[in-house]
């Protein structure tokens, strides 16, 4: 499907925007994903679009944090596998659900990812209060990390937005670690479960490549933006405009039907 020059502006625009986003709140596919709908592509096509394009951003995160990653292989080992599952198999079900139905439970998908945007700062605070002053660098309750794990990247695969926010609040549960290394974890998880479904949506024939070219040089280069804006933008503020956005945008998607 090859789309007016306007909206491919259109949908760089977005992912600068989302790139930014990304980069200082989280949440960018509440922008990217409904100007992909909003210039006339279908829902399936403009999601797998959307975790394919956005998919080098993960990278970046990931890399940056290398050091606390490599530092929990045991966890890593024990999760990773279950992220990539997860992950297919949120794709795979993505790509049997028709149009229809999936434009039917996208308001909600919307709506629980702005919901889970809004609640990250407390969600954070907890983690950290259930790290402080924990030593132990493993956890006796991180096998029974795996299923959730899984179950957040099925998730994952299936829609994105918020996994993040879910991976975090699954490994603060089941880990009594600092942080820091839960949050490196979470990147790594997150960054896995999309290169896996990204990966298989690769080979589904329903990415729009023009527009997912588009996109992940906009997102990158929005990336880079937002690490340039880190300090002079609160973060709080960008995360509720996005809040705002999406539950505007669920709304809207609901009324539409």
């Amino acid at each position: 499907m090859i789309l007016d020059p306007g909206n491919y502006l259109l949908i760089g625009l977005a992912a600068i925007a989302a790139g930014m986003v990304n980069a200082l709140a989280g949440g960018g596919t509440l922008i990217t994903f409904p100007m992909l709908t909003m210039v006339g592509v279908p829902a399936v096509v403009a999601n797998v679009t959307n975790t394919v394009a956005l998919c080098p951003g993960y990278l970046g995160a990931t890399l940056a944090q290398w050091n606390e990653i490599r530092a929990q292989k045991k966890r890593a080992i024990l999760y990773l596998p279950a992220s990539i599952f997860g992950g297919i198999a949120g794709a795979l079900l993505l790509l049997n659900t028709g149009e229809r139905l999936f434009r039917s439970v996208v308001p909600f998908l919307i709506l629980a990812a702005a919901l889970l945007l809004a609640v990250s700062d407390p969600l954070r605070n907890w983690v950290l209060r259930r790290a402080a002053g924990v030593g132990a660098d493993v956890s006796k309750m991180e096998i029974w990390g795996v299923l959730p794990v899984a179950l957040a990247a099925v998730y994952g695969g299936y829609f994105g937005a918020g996994l993040s926010v879910i991976v975090l609040a699954v490994l603060g549960l089941v880990l009594s670690d600092s942080l820091t290394k839960l949050n490196a974890l979470k990147q790594s998880v997150s960054l896995v479960v999309n290169v896996a479904a990204a990966v298989f949506f690769v080979f589904s024939g329903k990415v729009n490549w023009p527009a997912a070219g588009v996109m992940a040089v906009c997102a990158l280069l929005g990336g880079v933006l937002g690490g340039k804006l880190a300090g002079k933008i609160k973060p709080v503020v960008l995360r509720w405009m996005v809040v705002s956005i999406g539950v505007i945008v669920g709304v809207i998607y609901l009324i539409r039907g």
